[in-house]
């Protein structure tokens, strides 16, 4: 691999891991439970908090270690996500996952401890994918140390990955290692009207081929996929893909509206609805609007609905149904556990957190 340029990610470093850990020891000692916030962009997300003491990690800042030649990057988990993708595109990478900010204050800790992924999830792999190694907080205010910064080094069960998702209730991320990747060089989008069963058809079957696909998204009339990569192999797959070309600038704009939910479709105060279910999953038989993205995997919805039949439908299609935006957030907004697998979240849980002070009741009330 070329060399990179050394960039200048030295210029700031804010450890607070020890004044982080010194507030939850004493919250243990006085079992008072903890809410963690980075940037508070994603409060929305996930159950309504409990009334409970700011754990604030948004000033615990700072990049670690860089290697661009090597792939991979450390920084604290309250490190702006503005600031670590500008790091990372001076050097001509990027994250792979493509993660969503939901507004300029995001961190990399709270993306992660969300789950949270964008549009280049099916062709480049999930935030968890892309996590090598973390350093947590667990409960009891232990600073535990998981993974490395190689995939190499990465032996048995990861737990680190564990956190991706899980909300903060396992432990307050410290510090994360991220695999990143090179920008591609060539990237265009392309736009075909289509009816929804012809659009997953197509989406399906474009996967199943040697196609440099970055992204693919459906918004009820037009199909919209992104190509990316080197030149050659991104003219060829639009010239066999066909389509209209947007410019540049229009297929910038619309995968980061795509990606933030300032498409017209989030907009209002109607409920939203996210639907993980089998790429191949015909349009679901819901009335109203459905946007599909992730290759077909994940359906959007909006309104007020049943969420017992919302949630019944995904599992006939291999998936689950979240709440994702607005509705009752006191009430269960995940998908319900299999009795076997919630048996498993509460044993990690009595594990990371045995007095139930992170996040408690964000995720599952039984949690």
């Amino acid at each position: 691999m070329a060399s990179c340029p050394s960039p200048n990610w030295s210029v700031f470093d804010m450890d607070q891991s020890q004044t982080l850990q010194a507030a939850v020891q004493e919250a243990h000692a006085r079992s008072r439970p903890l809410t963690i916030r980075g940037g508070g962009t994603k409060t929305f997300y996930g159950r309504q908090a409990l009334e409970c003491d700011l754990l604030d990690l948004s000033g615990h800042q700072g990049i670690v270690d860089y290697a661009p030649n090597e792939l991979f990057i450390t920084l604290r988990a309250g490190t702006p996500l503005q600031v670590l993708e500008a790091q990372l595109a001076e050097a001509g990478q990027m994250l792979p996952f493509e993660p969503p900010y939901f507004g300029p204050a995001a961190t990399i800790g709270g993306t992660l401890a969300c789950g949270l992924s964008g549009p280049r999830r099916p062709y480049a792999g999930s935030a968890r994918d892309a996590v090598l190694g973390m350093r947590i907080l667990n409960g009891q205010g232990e600073i535990l140390r998981f993974g490395g910064q190689v995939m190499k080094n990465v032996a048995g069960y990861d737990v680190s990955r564990l956190m991706v998702g899980a909300l903060g209730t396992l432990g307050v991320l410290l510090d994360v290692t991220l695999k990143v990747l090179p920008r591609p060089s060539h990237s265009l989008t392309l736009r075909q009207s289509a009816a929804p069963a012809a659009a997953i058809q197509r989406m399906n079957l474009w996967a199943g081929q040697p196609l440099p696909l970055s992204a693919t998204a459906y918004d009820g009339e037009h199909l919209y996929v992104r190509l990316s990569g080197i030149g050659s192999a991104v003219q060829a797959a639009q010239a066999r893909l066909g389509g209209e070309r947007l410019a540049d600038a229009e297929a910038a704009s619309f995968w980061d509206d795509w990606r933030e939910q300032r498409h017209v479709f989030f907009q209002g105060g109607a409920p939203l609805w996210r639907l993980a279910v089998a790429p191949a999953t015909p349009p679901l038989p819901l009335p109203g609007q459905t946007l599909i993205e992730w290759g077909g995997g994940q359906r959007w919805l909006r309104g007020f609905r049943d969420a017992t039949a919302v949630q019944r439908l995904a599992a006939q299609h291999g998936g689950h149904g979240t709440l994702f935006r607005g509705g009752e957030r006191g009430g269960e907004v995940f998908h319900p556990l299999a009795p076997p697998l919630l048996a498993i979240q509460q044993r990690l849980k009595a594990a990371f957190d045995p007095h139930t002070l992170l996040n408690p009741g964000r995720m599952f009330a039984a949690l």
